[in-house]
């Protein structure tokens, strides 16, 4: 006997369902994981320290961290916003990382500027070794408090995520 219409309905929710527990469990893998020593978890020897031209942001992403040049000084930031964990980008026409979960704003040294997140973006240690930038990014170095803006960059009236300058 042929399965009913509603047999073949409950048996497409059941795989469906199935499915989307499976993709949830696999995103909250990849997303909680913690970096392993060939994904993000060692040290990077990258360009010249004179390739990263200033209020740049340069992504690196076999580190899954951006190096950034503010008022002459290098950083390496990691690319989770410390409020949520979301992936930050960098926002060309803002000159800022932007957040596109909570709306965040970090300028380019990882300065916090507004928005929910307890701090700025978090950063690894670098050095200037060999006329090379070295980053580890076995370390984590939390972001600095709110208000601090040593080196406060400018931010455009642009942004990526839509929303009206400051």
């Amino acid at each position: 006997m042929a399965p009913t219409r509603r047999e073949l309905l409950e048996a497409g929710w059941k795989v469906g369902g199935g499915l989307l527990v499976v993709a949830a469990g696999w995103t909250t893998w990849e997303a909680l994981r913690p970096l392993g020593p060939g994904e993000g978890g060692g040290l990077f020897v990258l360009a010249d320290p004179d390739s990263y031209p200033e209020a740049s942001a340069t992504w690196v992403r076999e580190g899954r961290f951006f190096v950034t040049r503010a008022q002459g000084e290098l950083f390496a930031l990691s690319q989770r916003c410390p409020h949520l964990g979301c992936t930050v980008p960098f926002c060309d026409a803002s000159g800022a990382f932007e957040c596109p979960c909570h709306g965040t704003i970090f300028n380019v040294a990882g300065e916090w500027v507004r928005g929910p997140s307890p701090r700025g973006m978090d950063r690894h240690p670098l050095r200037i070794e060999d006329g090379r930038v070295v980053v580890n990014t076995a370390v984590v170095e939390q972001g600095p408090p709110l208000g601090t803006r040593e080196h406060d960059t400018p931010i455009r009236d642009a942004r990526c995520n839509g929303e009206a300058g400051d």
